[in-house]
């Protein structure tokens, strides 16, 4: 096994554990301090380093969702405490050397020339591990505000929404997002009915932007008879990005603890299958965002 191979599997396996280990609330890690980005650059991570970070952050206590690499840090003025333990995310490096070219699911580029993509560990350190580094904390956003912003968000993308009924779904033959009525949704411990709805709505958002005249995703070369099971992970965690971007509770759905086990041996049998799905997940809500930007110019020119 190579050293791309082996941290493949390293990810994965973390991911597993945390699937194992506490099935209703593996994906709560990443919303807690919005989605991470680098403190020096300010470009959001994508892909599996959101989970990877998220899920840091949380198991260590991290209140700030910022990171960088040690050298990034001295190059703002800031040091890396002595004592501190950095986390291990990925990045993909183009080579030329002639070898198999088979999709990672990762950041690959459209514009794919000879050779291939190499997986590289990088270490990087939260905020809180630094001294010399003052974190400017954002101002709180009332449920009110995050609600409206979220209306809007959802409201930008275009998608043709049919509310009634008593489940959530994605129709793929007739385009269109079927949701209940938001009585149907009732307040939880960690989030309102409202938001809760939402949070269900993003989901089925994700599941949307796999349309041939969106992203046109498809896993049935990639995964067989797993493309089922792969594309409902890539719309939770689409779901579960889109939250934390959006300040949203993240309340696991009853109705996706179904899945759980079949994703759990969908990533056991591929130690790439959750680089695929975060990578699918984060180019779904690119995409979303990106129509947030076009609603607001059209607005605009009106």
């Amino acid at each position: 096994m190579n050293k791309s191979q082996t941290l493949h599997q390293n990810v994965t396996d973390k991911i597993v554990c945390a699937m194992e280990a506490d099935p209703g609330q593996w994906t709560k890690p990443w919303s807690a301090n919005g989605r991470p980005k680098n403190a020096t650059t300010g470009k959001k991570y994508r892909g599996v380093n959101i989970m990877l970070l998220g899920m840091a952050g949380a198991f260590k206590g991290y209140p700030s969702g910022l990171w960088a690499g040690y050298r990034q840090w001295q190059g703002v003025g800031a040091q890396v405490r002595a004592d501190e333990k950095s986390t291990t995310i990925v990045r993909y490096e183009e080579t030329f050397t002639p070898k198999d070219t088979n999709d990672d699911g990762d950041e690959k580029p459209s514009n794919l020339r000879s050779g291939y993509f190499r997986c590289r560990p990088i270490a990087v350190f939260n905020a809180a591990q630094v001294d010399g580094y003052t974190v400017e904390e954002d101002a709180p956003v009332s449920l009110v505000q995050r609600i409206k912003d979220v209306d809007q968000f959802t409201h930008a993308t275009g998608a043709q929404l049919r509310y009634g009924g008593d489940r959530a779904y994605y129709s793929p033959s007739q385009d269109f997002i079927g949701m209940p009525e938001l009585s149907s949704f009732k307040d939880t411990s960690t989030g309102t009915a409202t938001e809760n709805m939402y949070g269900t709505l993003l989901h089925e958002l994700t599941h949307w932007t796999g349309h041939k005249s969106r992203c046109d995703r498809a896993f049935g070369k990639r995964f067989g008879t797993n493309a089922y099971a792969a594309e409902e992970l890539v719309a939770e965690l689409g779901a579960s990005f889109l939250c934390a971007g959006l300040g949203l509770a993240i309340e696991p759905r009853l109705d996706h603890a179904q899945y759980l086990n079949s994703w759990i041996r969908l990533l056991k049998s591929d130690k790439r299958a959750i680089f695929t799905a975060a990578s699918k997940a984060s180019q779904a809500v690119e995409w979303l965002e990106q129509a947030q930007a076009q609603d607001e110019a059209q607005a605009q020119a009106a």
